[in-house]
């Protein structure tokens, strides 16, 4: 195998573990990372599709207890069948929109200068919901499992905001979920619950669209990637966990915005020759 593809592989995989669960937009990381390490094109899209269930295999082992009661108890109990019920409602939202107009998004948004404006946006409304939740004091909703289905709903329509690449699905249900009273826990919390039903079927949509570039001889690549992927996808969603329990997500808020301005500035300054430009 050659070796700057292995490379290429394992930085890719690392910034998919290490951005699809924060604020950050995992999917505007990796245009940029791809653009400058020069992996992009069908076969670098249709790598980012198979590494992206390897990362989410993180949540799913971290919350493979809660999951397990969920699944087992779903038809006999009501807290499971609610909180159940809930990750449908909070999912569906963007899976229609998402299948309306992904490829319109794709052909139009994936590119520095959108993603780069997504960033600072994003950076933007952060702020805002951090002071926002600070002036109302304690949240309405300091559980997942305190959810309503109209709570869910209000998160799901918030998360059809990822749709645009740089915005962050993680960011988009996180902050959209404070927005509408959750405490930080709960709204990281259901924040990963969503990304299980969304993230995956993606995926699999996504695979079966590009079904015709998948090829065996791309195996191992594949598996180095899916491995740098999860691994760094689990060290970052435990420290996401302990890091909501005392601190906002204010540095992620200026690293969104410092990030975006630097993107502009090598795009416009010709600092960096961007693959997509």
């Amino acid at each position: 195998m050659d070796q700057l593809l292995v490379i290429q592989a394992i930085i890719m995989g690392l910034v998919e573990g290490f951005t699809e669960f924060l604020p950050i937009s995992s999917t505007g990381h990796l245009i940029l990372a791809g653009s400058l390490i020069n992996f992009t094109g069908p076969k670098a899209e249709i790598f980012e599709i198979v590494i992206q269930p390897a990362a989410l295999l993180a949540v799913f082992w971290e919350y493979r207890v809660k999951i397990a009661y969920v699944l087992t108890h779903m038809f006999s109990e009501e807290k499971a069948r609610r909180f159940a019920t809930n990750v449908i409602i909070g999912f569906l939202p963007a899976a229609a929109l998402g299948a309306i107009f992904s490829s319109k998004i794709k052909a139009y948004l994936f590119k520095p200068v959108p993603v780069a404006i997504a960033f600072i946006v994003g950076g933007l409304v952060i702020f805002w919901a951090e002071a926002r939740q600070k002036k109302a004091g304690v949240a309405r909703i300091q559980e997942v499992d305190d959810m309503t289905a109209l709570d869910a709903l209000k998160v799901g329509m918030a998360q059809t905001f990822a749709l645009i690449p740089g915005t962050s699905r993680s960011g988009a249900t996180i902050i959209g979920g404070m927005l509408m009273g959750l405490s930080r826990k709960a709204a990281t919390e259901f924040s990963f619950f969503l990304a299980m039903p969304t993230l995956l079927g993606a995926s699999i949509y996504s695979l079966y669209k590009e079904r015709a570039l998948l090829s065996a001889a791309d195996l191992p690549l594949f598996g180095i990637g899916s491995l740098a992927a999860f691994i760094s996808a689990f060290i970052c969603v435990r420290w996401l966990l302990r890091y909501v329990s005392t601190h906002d997500f204010i540095p992620f808020a200026w690293y969104r915005i410092v990030f975006g301005l630097v993107v502009l500035g090598t795009y416009y300054g010709d600092l960096v020759v961007w693959a997509h430009k």
